[in-house]
């Protein structure tokens, strides 16, 4: 594993946090779960497979890279009712389905999250609640550093869990509106991948532990990992928002413990592919790393000089990423039919 690169940059701290051998960030661990952790986040998926999600399809958008994209909407918990965009393939059956989620500040277009990684693959990419045009709701902040915060007083409040709630849906969402994808979950029905991009990442890797119908996933340069050391290391991302709140509000630890995705790792036992940084200034690389670190199931660790962050030779390691990550579910996806 290469050492972290010493970037010119002008932050005011160190965005690889000292960690300046890649075996010291392999040695950060989990934070131990509250004792009600897993009843917790049980209780919670529950509620979210027991909506009625109705997705509804819009005209088609676009079509491009083999898949014709429409928008969606779905209901989710709470009666909250959301956006986004589903991925066909332009020709021939359903063979896989994947959930992609997206990183802070949301998505208003697919992007360049598409096409998905296998051929014949459907993908839905929702805009959890406050994020992105697709994902308003009265009342949530759409800024990161306030919608971060939204809630965060109580475990059952705190935004954080809505939105992996949303992620839950919106797999209900496209299970429903993708016939071939109906058995998912069940013995011999089709498995689903999830995507998930730093926001996404950690949305992930609280969402998918308690889940029976993902058979892999993809976590990139995910945050919300060991909060605790979180709080004592400076950023530019949304985890500045809560490292200022904690200063005024110690007693959000209590929180916070619940929505910690290196916990979360530890319970996850799907085949996960994680994509880590040496150096982020966004997402302090050891939380990334103790993501990945406490994962309990298969898994692989593919590592980026830098996430958040623009240097040279960042499209070859995207190239690298993209070819990894089409091995990778090649491998462990099994195909619809």
């Amino acid at each position: 594993m290469a050492s972290p690169v010493a970037f010119a940059h002008d932050f005011p701290f160190d965005p690889a946090h000292g960690y300046t051998a890649p075996d010291q960030l392999l040695q950060v661990p989990a934070p131990p779960a509250p004792a009600d952790f897993e009843a917790f986040w049980r209780d919670r998926y529950a509620r979210a497979r027991a909506v009625d999600t109705r997705p509804v399809l819009g005209p088609v958008e676009e079509e491009r890279d083999g898949v014709r994209i429409q928008g969606i909407t779905y209901t989710s918990v709470g009666g909250v009712r959301l956006g986004g965009w589903l991925a066909l393939p332009a020709e021939g059956p359903v063979r896989y389905g994947f959930v992609v989620g997206h990183g802070y500040g949301g998505r208003q277009e697919p992007g360049r999250d598409l096409p998905p990684p296998l051929p014949g693959a459907a993908a839905i990419l929702p805009c959890v609640r406050g994020m992105g045009e697709r994902g308003r709701v009265d009342g949530i902040p759409d800024l990161a550093d306030e919608h971060v915060l939204y809630g965060i007083g109580s475990r059952e409040s705190y935004v954080i869990g809505e939105c992996v709630a949303d992620l839950w849906c919106a797999a209900s969402a496209l299970t429903e509106a993708v016939p071939e994808l109906a058995g998912a979950g069940h013995p011999g029905g089709p498995r689903l991948g999830y995507l998930g991009e730093s926001f996404g990442g950690g949305l992930g890797a609280l969402a998918l532990p308690w889940e029976s119908r993902f058979g892999a996933a993809q976590l990139t340069v995910p945050t919300f990992g060991n909060h605790p050391l979180r709080l004592t290391l400076p950023c530019t991302g949304s985890g500045e928002a809560v490292r200022a709140h904690h200063r005024a509000h110690p007693e959000v630890t209590g929180v916070l413990r619940y929505f910690d995705a290196a916990t979360a790792a530890g319970r996850l036992e799907l085949p996960t592919l994680v994509a880590a940084a040496l150096f982020d200034p966004a997402v302090p690389p050891p939380g990334q790393f103790a993501v990945y670190n406490a994962l309990a199931g298969e898994r692989e660790l593919q590592v980026l000089s830098a996430g958040h962050f623009p240097y040279r030779g960042m499209t070859a390691e995207a190239a690298e990423l993209d070819a990894n990550r089409t091995r990778f579910f090649g491998e462990w996806l099994v195909p619809a039919g």
